[in-house]
């Protein structure tokens, strides 16, 4: 029996990626789990499986293309066996609901940063009113119904979520904005001066950003711009703490996965955040509202040959340093590997960014909007230090806290590092 294989609803608020890669071609014979293509959304770069085992009879998307949730990546001719698999697999996909979603009477175009077109409503009111930088970020369907409930225009909303995407409260908040002719948050939109004709001085080479450079200069962009940012730093002996992690590094990797600084800088900022939940809260603006969080996901900055990724820990207060490394450790290995999937980089409340395998004595890192922190991790060091009597060579770590003004104080951030800096100089302590 013929089989369509559709894009699925891989995450919350993605509605479409680039074919990286066409993995299969016309005539393979495929099994279920296969991976078909490489797709690159907003969120990550990952590979989508088939749902079906078969003989590929026609391969519906190309490299290089856009594709959208419910559209055909692969046609398939199955046996009567796995008929009757797929048709209980797509009962309980989310992918009928989008399609649905998508095929509605009066839809609303999936727009993209690269491709967008403005929706027609018909409040001239809200239409006519001028339209904000960026404001062409993607939406959910039902951000987009919202939109249409309400007389927005969706293309003239500003996004403050993740890379410029637009959430219900922006629309809430543009509408509020329009009506009563007061903006709730100044614009961030910045416009680039033209540049100069760089041939005139020798050869040049242009290449065009991949995704995930252009969403870390999109979201980097708005929070540099949005957040007043101060960034303290402090110093951690950690000499114990390498003594500890030689001890106990053998038991963690039976399990798995390695003892490294950051997966014990994972539990113990996931303490230190129950301690001064002040830097586990995002901010509304729009509502005069600070957010707090009962959860701690704590994210890890992954460096990659297509650039900066960060997935999240979640609910790290609750697992041992053993399950911290572990899950560490298959995260950044399926960040390389472009097996990461989008829903595994949501969700997080604080970062945790170490360069110390690189170099530096220390950097001042930018906090990741709406997170209101972020800890920045530089190379350890022998340096000698006075106990009193003598100098004695200590192994020392530089830490960078870089944190939201509006919320944290000074003297909150100065205590936060130092309350981390303790905790790592006295290992047990993250036992206690």
């Amino acid at each position: 029996m013929l089989k369509e294989i559709v894009l699925p609803e891989v995450s919350d608020n993605v509605e479409s990626g680039d074919v990286v890669k066409v993995l299969v071609k016309a005539g393979d014979a495929v099994k279920a789990d296969q991976s078909l293509i490489e797709l690159e959304t907003d969120k990550a770069a990952f590979e989508v499986p088939s749902t079906d085992s078969g003989v590929i009879t026609e391969v519906c998307v190309k490299q290089g293309e856009k594709i959208k949730i419910g559209q055909v990546i692969v046609k398939l001719e199955t046996d009567a066996d796995t008929e009757a698999k797929t048709e209980s697999v797509q009962k309980a996909s989310p992918v009928e609901t989008v399609t649905q979603e998508i095929t509605d009477p009066k839809p609303e175009p999936l727009d993209t940063p690269e491709e967008s077109k403005p929706a027609r409503t018909e409040a001239p009111m809200i239409s006519e009113h001028q339209e904000l930088p960026g404001s062409n970020a993607p939406a959910s369907p039902s951000v987009r119904r919202l939109a249409r409930e309400l007389g927005a225009e969706i293309t003239r909303v500003k996004g403050t979520g993740t890379a410029g995407r637009i959430t219900e409260e922006d629309v809430k908040r543009h509408v509020k904005e329009v009506m009563t002719g007061v903006s709730a948050m100044p614009s961030a939109g910045i416009v680039q001066k033209a540049l100069p004709d760089f041939r005139k001085w020798g050869d040049v080479r242009i290449e065009p950003m991949n995704k995930v450079r252009m969403l870390t200069a999109e979201s980097m962009s708005y929070a540099w711009s949005t957040v007043p940012m101060v960034t303290q730093f402090d110093e951690a002996d950690i000499t114990a703490l390498e003594e500890f992690r030689k001890k106990y590094g053998s038991e963690v990797e039976k399990e798995g996965g390695r003892l490294t600084v950051t997966s014990i800088l994972t539990a113990v900022v996931a303490l230190a955040l129950r301690e001064f939940p002040q830097f586990n809260t995002s901010i509304d603006l729009a509502r005069r509202e600070i957010i707090y969080k009962e959860y701690c996901n704590i994210g890890i900055a992954v460096d990659t040959d297509r650039g900066l990724l960060v997935p999240v820990v979640k609910n790290a207060d609750k697992k041992s340093i053993t399950e911290l490394s572990v899950e560490i450790s298959v995260l950044a290995e399926k960040c390389r590997n472009k097996k990461i999937m989008p829903e595994e980089m949501d969700g997080g409340n604080f970062t945790i960014s170490n360069l110390g395998g690189i170099g530096g004595t220390a950097f001042t890192p930018i906090v990741y909007s709406p997170q209101v922190a972020i800890i920045g991790v530089s190379r350890s060091s022998r340096k000698p230090v006075y106990n009193g009597d003598n100098f004695v060579p200590k192994l020392i770590l530089p830490l960078s806290l870089t944190y939201d003004h509006r919320i944290i104080d000074g003297a909150d951030a100065a205590r936060f590092l130092r309350w981390v800096c303790d905790a790592l100089e006295n290992p047990l302590r993250i036992f206690l």
